[in-house]
């Protein structure tokens, strides 16, 4: 990337989002297809320099906005990459932060300066522009860890659910089985769910209640 002169002579902000789903029974990233020659064929998180007068979060919602088409989700900041060397034009140091959403809820459309906008597995990520694989792979790590005390993963579930609808979520976000017992003696415990009137049809199993 030494080719491409440096633009930026002073520190700019920028901003990245990382948006996870569930999707075909695995967890995914929102990612956006480079056009700049320098990174042709590349991948990215969405995002992209702050505005003089601009909030970070706003600027994120923005690029979302543009980039992909998701709207009105829920972001929370991840942490800040700053590496002098991360980006090829300069001194970018970018805010990154988290969105989870269902994947069925949005219209994806990204802009003229972008190829292509696609759901991708985690587990499978294509070739990433700048610093985003380690970007993706920080916030990974802390929805993972964020799972076992908060209830972030509310933007990847319905209104309402089952426990196991909840525990199949736990699971595709762990990347790994969990006790089903000692699962819902921990859900319950920490009282991030709540019982809600009515239960499943059932249907050939026995009747869910609804949390």
């Amino acid at each position: 990337m030494a080719k491409y002169g440096r633009k930026y002579t002073h520190a700019v902000i920028a901003t990245d989002a990382v948006v996870f789903t569930i999707k075909e029974n695995g967890l995914h990233a929102l990612l956006i297809k480079m056009k700049k020659p320098e990174y042709r064929g590349y991948w990215a998180v969405p995002g992209g320099l702050v505005k003089g007068e601009e909030g970070l979060e706003t600027a994120a919602f923005r690029h979302l906005a543009e980039k992909t088409g998701v709207r009105d989700v829920y972001i929370e900041q991840l942490q800040t990459f700053g590496d002098p060397k991360r980006d090829p034009f300069g001194r970018v140091v970018s805010v990154a932060y988290i969105a989870l959403v269902s994947w069925d809820k949005h219209e994806l459309k990204t802009s003229k300066q972008y190829e292509d906008v696609a759901w991708f597995p985690v587990s499978d990520l294509p070739k990433l522009a700048y610093d985003h694989a380690e970007i993706i792979y920080t916030a990974t790590a802390r929805l993972r860890a964020k799972i076992a005390y908060t209830n972030i993963v509310q933007g990847l579930l319905p209104k309402e659910f089952t426990l196991t609808e909840l525990q199949r979520v736990y699971e595709t976000v762990l990347g790994k089985k969990v006790d089903k017992r000692n699962f819902r003696k921990k859900i319950l415990e920490t009282k991030i769910v709540r019982e809600v009137k009515g239960k499943t049809s059932g249907g050939v199993h026995r009747p869910a209640q609804i949390y």
